[in-house]
């Protein structure tokens, strides 16, 4: 599974972020099963697993992903304006949430959670049942029934497009009310406001950039956490701690590596004005590569770097999250319905 897909973002930072939410781990074929009564081994579950346990699992983590290091996401945000206002100049995470919190109030960090956990929610849900219905019947039509990594990678890039497709108007809305000075006073007006002045297609103004970022992100971090994995738990059991540290450092390096496509995105979704009046950009910018161009007019190399510190900051623990409570999730409702059969 080295090119299935692991969120957030959803982001994630996917943010929705990064990516966006976990992806199932990968699964050997299933071993011969244990006597009901010891519960089978957990490797054996998760091919009896319903779609509604995976799309369960997978809005849990998906939620509990974008919504625990949420005012770090908000800094990121910020931290990656290319003309920031003098007022909203960080030099860390720690000064830039107490900045925040002391001139702006104390629910500042935290403004348009509600939209991320909106958005979430239904994404994780509708891409954990994309991937495992099409990582099932390619598998069975390719390797009949074996783990096919094939099948994998195509499952996880279709659900992909699914995922984003949900969390790219909630990114929009997200990120603009995360920005210093955010004058939108609250989600609806922001959304209102964004269709009256630059009509629908603004929610998806960075739906390619996103795409182009979680590409690479999801098989940068599936590829780490399988390698972590199998170096620290090689049975391959539900194991908290393992989950936990590999999806850290999956995460941690998924998220350094795609910092310059996440500078584009938040580029596009935000429109800075002062930025792009700077570059005598009039209108609104588009494309991929457009962004990559202003980005290097007004920041040079390094402007492809801003706020790495806090993107790894807010994924590793992201993904450290959204693993640990999918795989636990997908075991604890898996082990329920086995209980109740025997």
């Amino acid at each position: 599974a080295a090119t299935g897909r692991m969120e957030l973002s959803c982001g994630v930072g996917g943010s929705a972020a990064a990516p966006p939410g976990p992806g199932p781990p990968h699964h050997p074929p299933a071993a011969a099963p244990a006597p009901p009564m010891e519960g089978e081994e957990y490797e054996s579950l998760p091919s009896g697993a319903s779609l509604g346990t995976h799309m369960m699992a997978g809005a849990v983590a998906g939620i509990m992903e974008h919504t625990v290091m949420y005012p770090v996401d908000s800094v990121k945000t910020r931290m990656q304006s290319l003309q920031p206002d003098p007022k909203a100049q960080y030099r860390s995470v720690y000064e830039a949430l107490k900045k925040i919190v002391l001139t702006e109030g104390f629910w500042r960090p935290l403004r348009g959670i509600n939209v991320t956990m909106l958005g979430a929610g239904p994404a994780h849900a509708m891409y954990f049942a994309c991937y495992e219905k099409m990582k099932k019947s390619l598998s069975d039509t390719l390797q009949h029934g074996g783990n096919s990594h094939l099948a994998n990678g195509v499952a996880g890039s279709v659900a992909t497009l699914l995922h984003d497709a949900v969390m790219n108007p909630a990114e929009v809305v997200k990120q603009r009310m995360q920005m210093f000075n955010s004058p939108y006073k609250s989600v609806l007006a922001c959304i209102r406001t964004v269709q009256k002045m630059e009509g629908f297609g603004a929610f998806y103004r960075s739906y390619t950039t996103q795409l182009t970022m979680n590409v690479p992100f999801q098989a940068i971090h599936f590829i780490t956490y399988e390698f972590m994995q199998e170096q620290i738990n090689p049975h391959r059991e539900y194991n908290p701690r393992s989950h936990i540290v590999s999806g850290a450092v999956a995460g941690a390096v998924a998220a350094a590596a795609t910092t310059p496509l996440d500078v584009c995105k938040t580029l596009l979704n935000t429109q800075e004005n002062t930025a792009l009046s700077s570059v005598n950009i009039s209108g609104h910018l588009s494309g991929m590569v457009n962004a990559f161009k202003t980005v290097y007019q007004l920041g040079g190399i390094s402007g492809y770097f801003r706020g790495v510190q806090a993107r790894v900051i807010y994924q590793m623990p992201s993904t450290a999250i959204a693993w640990s409570v999918y795989e636990f999730f997908k075991y604890f409702l898996t082990k329920h319905k086995l209980e109740k059969r025997t």
